[in-house]
């Protein structure tokens, strides 16, 4: 028998739903970051900074060699890298989770295929019975009218 599909909800969508906010949060800064806007920005920030500290016209805060910048940096660093971690596990889990459902749709359309296959060789079967019948019978008539 064809199995009718009633769920409309799919894997995806229960798995967003059970997302924390900090899992919400952790994907959106890991898509943030992993943009080219990000790098842009990131880089305007930084020849601006630069600027304003090497030629520029008023109190340089950070002068070279830019130490109050490298430790933006390194503060940004040690707090995406965890972040990123935490999105790409979240990220492998629903792979592997939709790995899964892919393997039991194809065991579930294979034994769907093999019961279709099966049922047509048994109306194939019929048919082929019930016309070798039909010819045995028009055979015994041309003997008879013969």
């Amino acid at each position: 028998m064809l199995k009718v599909p009633t769920e409309k909800i799919t894997w995806n969508d229960k798995h967003e739903k059970g997302l924390s906010l900090g899992d919400k949060l952790a994907d959106t800064v890991a898509t943030g970051m992993g943009s080219w806007k990000f790098i842009i920005i990131q880089t305007v920030f930084v020849i601006i900074w630069m600027a304003l500290n090497v030629v520029g016209l008023i109190n340089h805060w950070d002068a070279y060699p830019f130490i109050l910048l490298n430790l933006i940096f390194s503060t940004q660093a040690a707090y995406a890298a965890p972040i990123i971690m935490m999105s790409q596990n979240r990220q492998s889990e629903r792979d592997r989770v939709q790995a899964q459902d892919d393997y039991q749709t194809n065991i579930d359309a294979k034994c769907e295929i093999e019961a279709l296959q099966l049922h047509l060789t048994t109306i194939e079967s019929q048919k082929l019975d019930k016309i070798l019948t039909l010819l045995e019978e028009l055979k015994l008539n041309n003997i008879k009218v013969a």
